[in-house]
């Protein structure tokens, strides 16, 4: 005949305190990971802002837009919420680096944009 087990005193409340323990587990863990998770999801618009960036450059260098090919690009980044942190010209290929700050992680992206090799201004 099978023996049972009465519950002792001594084991009331376990079952509230295990919950408690994973409630808190799960909410460290989502406080870890919804901001790396945002920042993995800003990734691509800061790659866009550099390439908007390389571009207005390399339009100003051609002579497609007016001003400062630099100072277009910093325009450019700034519109799209990083800073431009590099910008170089080679003729009128342009090569950027923009980045940006978010929850304390830097995000930097560098972007080339300009005519094929051998070729001119556009028309």
């Amino acid at each position: 005949m099978a023996r049972t087990h009465a519950p002792s005193w001594r084991d009331r409340g376990s079952g509230t305190l295990v919950a408690l323990a994973l409630i808190a587990v799960l909410l460290t863990v989502t406080a870890i990971a919804v901001p790396l998770l945002a920042v993995l999801a800003l990734r691509p618009s800061v790659r866009a802002a550099a390439d908007a960036a390389a571009l207005a450059a390399a339009d100003t260098a051609s002579g497609a837009a007016w001003g400062h090919p630099c100072e277009r690009a910093g325009q450019a980044a700034e519109l799209n919420r990083t800073f431009l942190t590099e910008c170089a010209l080679d003729g009128y290929i342009a090569t950027v680096t923009v980045t940006r700050t978010i929850l304390g992680f830097e995000l930097t992206a560098r972007s080339r944009a300009g005519t094929p090799p051998g070729g001119g201004p556009p028309p």
